[in-house]
């Protein structure tokens, strides 16, 4: 065999090899005439983008597959490759039907490597790195939450053990008995390592369990009363409800009737073949104003939390007498 034969097939192994490798890796290729704005592209990149293999694209049809928050941002940043010195990255969302997807386009600006007008480059399915960005962040929000509703929670217990209290040594034992009982509904939260005897609960126990550090245990005892038909929560479910009862029974305690010296709180249930209803009525509180605050943290993460886990729905009723929050659940969600 000559050598240039030889030759020949060497570089075609390794563009063999260099094309699994791509594809391995996941990695789209594409290039663009600066000229004609005209997109060539191989089939792993008109999959990514959900394209059909072959078809004529010009940046413009891409565009339009670009999330609408993202398009001018896009548009701009690849204008200004001309200008880039060196490698350039995009990071950007795009729409795929329904779905939702993130792309990496990566090259090199400033004409660096242009061959007849063309320049080329990359594109990368980061969607997964996105979304444990995404996690990350939803979790430092989430904690950052939670801490912030500690500190209120502890101040508020205090305020209501010294309602009921006429002395230090009689405070301190009741706000110890109040944060002890925090404590146990935490337990429900977040069961320890191997425990299993928290895999499931009745419902009742586990509203009295999580209201019960709200409850006053002196003169004014019994201002938080639950009624509700004997079932079952999972413990999948526990822990998502423990987190809505803990948020609604702190904004009760900021702004609502747990506020107040005369407030009551009565938590009944009814249960349907469709949903299982659980309505919380506040009384006794504060004037009830609705408000057009933008709702906060806590509000959307309990709607996220009811919604997504839950398979349910949350509504609030601004009455001249006290709050009323009604949960619908899906029966099968809430013994999961």
């Amino acid at each position: 065999m000559s050598e240039a034969v030889e030759t020949s097939s060497s570089l075609l192994r390794d563009v063999k090899n260099l094309a699994r490798a791509v594809d391995a890796a996941g990695i789209a290729l594409w290039s663009w005439n600066v000229d004609t704005d005209a997109l060539t592209m191989d089939d792993q990149a008109y999959d990514l983008w959900g394209l059909r293999r072959g078809a004529k694209v010009t940046f413009e049809d891409l565009s339009a597959h670009i999330h609408p928050a993202d398009r001018d941002r896009v548009r701009a940043a690849f204008t200004a490759t001309r200008a880039i010195l060196g490698p350039y990255e995009i990071d950007f969302r795009i729409m795929v039907g329904e779905e939702l997807r993130w792309i990496s386009a990566r090259g090199k600006g400033d004409d660096e490597g242009i061959v007849q007008r063309i320049m080329f480059g990359v594109f990368l399915d980061v969607t997964g790195r996105k979304q444990a960005e995404e996690g990350r962040e939803l979790l430092a929000g989430e904690m950052s939450h939670r801490v912030k509703n500690l500190l209120a929670i502890a101040t508020g217990l205090t305020a209501i053990t010294s309602r009921s209290t006429s002395t230090v040594t009689d405070m301190a034992r009741e706000l110890t008995q109040r944060l002890t009982a925090l404590g146990r509904a935490h337990d429900l939260v977040r069961p320890l390592p191997g425990q299993t005897d928290a895999a499931a609960a009745l419902l009742g126990d586990l509203l009295s369990v999580l209201l019960a550090p709200y409850d006053d245990l002196g003169a004014f005892s019994g201002r938080i009363r639950v009624s509700v038909p004997r079932m079952i929560v999972g413990e999948s479910a526990t822990t998502t409800l423990a987190l809505i009862v803990h948020e609604l029974a702190t904004n009760s305690l900021k702004y609502g009737a747990l506020s107040s010296p005369t407030g009551m709180i009565d938590v009944s249930c009814s249960a349907r073949d469709e949903a299982v209803t659980v309505v919380s009525t506040e009384r006794g509180g504060p004037e009830v104003v609705p408000t057009s605050v933008p709702k906060g943290y806590g509000t959307k993460l309990v709607e996220r939390s009811i919604t997504n886990a839950l398979r349910g729905s949350i509504h609030y009723a601004w009455e001249e007498d006290g709050l009323i929050v009604t949960l619908k659940i899906d029966p099968a969600r809430l013994a999961a």
